[in-house]
């Protein structure tokens, strides 16, 4: 996985201290990761499932007053070369509305083969099948807030 550029600059910048956030987002489900710069381990969280925007960010909202993050990261999907597509633009959507909803920082993470590579896991763990698909998504999340841990949190 890659860096990519924050939700306004196209620079990154490294997180505030404290609680973040991590997103895998998907037009249905959306994986939830929680971690902190002080520890520097992410862990999953939940998974929202639910097409409705308003759900969806009512649970976000929900998360946000309970974990009282410093910064959010979205992983940014991408095709395997870097190219973007439909579904990359949804997800800086996502991070804009993130950001202007609730007020904190938003960095983008390139998250190709994060669902691959939390299948793996989840595999190597036991759960294999149809019994990933309520944790792949959280799990993913959890990938991409790690790397994005890994990369700034213990620079």
């Amino acid at each position: 996985m890659q860096m990519a550029a924050s939700a306004k600059t196209p620079t990154q910048t490294a997180p505030s201290v404290g609680t973040l956030l991590g997103f895998d987002f998907g037009e249905r489900r959306i994986g939830v990761a929680v971690g902190d710069t002080l520890v520097g381990i992410a862990h999953p969280l939940q998974t929202i499932d639910s097409e409705s925007n308003d759900i969806r960010f009512a649970a976000i909202a929900r998360l946000i007053t309970e974990w009282k993050p410093a910064h959010l990261v979205v992983g940014l999907p991408t095709h395997l070369d870097g190219a973007e597509h439909e579904l990359t633009h949804l997800a800086r959507k996502f991070a804009r509305r993130l950001e202007g909803r609730f007020n904190l920082p938003v960095s983008l993470v390139d998250e190709r083969l994060s669902s691959v590579e939390a299948s793996q896991n989840l595999k190597q763990a036991g759960v294999a099948g149809r019994k990933q698909k309520p944790m792949l998504d959280q799990v993913a999340a959890q990938l991409v807030l790690q790397h994005y841990l890994d990369r700034y949190a213990t620079a």
